[in-house]
């Protein structure tokens, strides 16, 4: 059995890392968090999670600039990154995606929205449990 991956939460507001941390623990996942970009950026540098969970809005470095960040990891290193958003900015999610988000979704999300985007990233099997029906 491989090693259980970890996601990382980024957003400046407690309580949604909190809420995110619960449904990705139920996923699965190992977590991590951060209340900035900058936090952000050293914890993937020292840990490599294979998710990471970035809130737009962030004080001081955004989202932008982690994302300008992150293309600067060991090449080896490319974690799926998934952008949350309060607003549904086609825009700010272009730009988002050019710099390597491929995914987003609209807070506030619950366990199904995040379950399926998770599903749907290319991590191994044992990264994104299969959800039962019923939950």
């Amino acid at each position: 059995m491989s090693a259980q991956k970890t996601c990382l939460i980024v957003d400046d507001s407690s309580v949604i890392r909190e809420i995110a941390i619960r449904i990705v623990a139920d996923l699965g996942f190992k977590t991590g968090e951060a209340a900035d970009a900058a936090a952000a950026i050293e914890y993937c540098r020292n840990e490599k999670p294979a998710l990471v969970l970035l809130d737009w809005d962030l004080p001081s470095m955004g989202a932008l600039d982690f994302l300008k960040a992150s293309a600067e990891f060991d090449p080896e290193f490319k974690p799926e990154i998934i952008l949350s958003a309060t607003e549904n900015d086609p825009q700010q999610f272009m730009l988002a995606k050019a710099a390597g988000a491929a995914h987003h979704v609209l807070k506030p999300f619950d366990r199904d929205l995040l379950a399926a985007k998770i599903g749907a990233l290319s991590l191994s099997e044992s990264a994104a449990p299969k959800v039962a029906a019923n939950q």
